[in-house]
């Protein structure tokens, strides 16, 4: 997938309300083409969320990881297409009938609908955890591609998932298949929350074709400063 380093970025706007998200908006004009607007700040301003972020010509990835039966998750999807958002997300483990009501409903958005990426294995979930808690008896990296099958098989763009699994991913899934990776932390920021990780320039290199970056980007001294250094590591990575 051809896109300059700066449209790789995607900053995660998990922050409480919009005037919190307008700050940051404006502090990173010119650098940051796309960001997400996930549950934090969708449920606290709703719409008006991924309105503030269009009115700056910028990009929305609504991470909301659409997770009911699919009559409902169809209806969510179709809300979503009518706001204009580029990319939006579903879990893949709502199974087949729930991701195929999704992409049905995106494509009736025509041209300009949104990407559907289906959500495999959170990036706080280790092996230990998804065999304990969840019951999955196969290897993360496993369960990851069994889920992406899954969600290309139901005619979804791509897929989220660690910068761990984006190598296998990709050459699995081929050059089509759209890569989103979260747990991307900047080589001296902390892993916080997050049980799979890696460097921008690691998921770039794995086969990622988006980087997700929130608090050590949002929660920095100067936010431009960090956007711009994980601009350039991609940069530096691409090239």
């Amino acid at each position: 997938m051809s896109l300059a380093p700066r449209d790789r970025l995607i900053v995660a706007l998990d922050v409480p309300g919009l005037a919190d998200a307008e700050a940051l908006l404006e502090r990173l004009a010119g650098i940051v083409s796309i960001f997400k607007v996930g549950s934090q700040l969708f449920t606290g301003a709703g719409p008006a969320a991924v309105d503030v972020v269009r009115k700056r010509d910028a990009r929305v990835f609504l991470d909301l990881k659409y997770h009911d039966i699919p009559a409902v998750v169809g209806g969510a999807v179709r809300e979503a297409a009518r706001l204009g958002v580029a990319l939006l997300t579903v879990h893949g483990s709502g199974g087949r009938a729930m991701l195929e009501a999704a992409t049905e409903a995106a494509s009736g958005a025509g041209r300009d609908r949104p990407r559907v990426l289906a959500v495999t294995v959170l990036t706080s979930l280790d092996r230990a955890t998804l065999q304990r808690d969840l019951q999955v008896p196969v290897a993360v990296e496993g369960h990851v591609l069994h889920l992406a099958g899954l969600a290309r098989a139901a005619g979804c763009d791509g897929a989220v998932a660690s910068p761990r699994e984006a190598r296998r991913l990709r050459a699995t899934m081929g050059p089509g298949w759209l890569i989103v990776t979260p747990g991307v932390r900047p080589a001296a920021a902390a892993a916080d929350d997050q049980a799979r990780v890696a460097t921008p320039a690691a998921a770039y290199r794995a086969g990622a074709d988006y980087v997700v970056v929130g608090r050590p980007i949002v929660g920095a001294p100067n936010p431009a400063a960090a956007a711009q250094a994980v601009v350039d590591e991609l940069s530096r990575a691409v090239s």
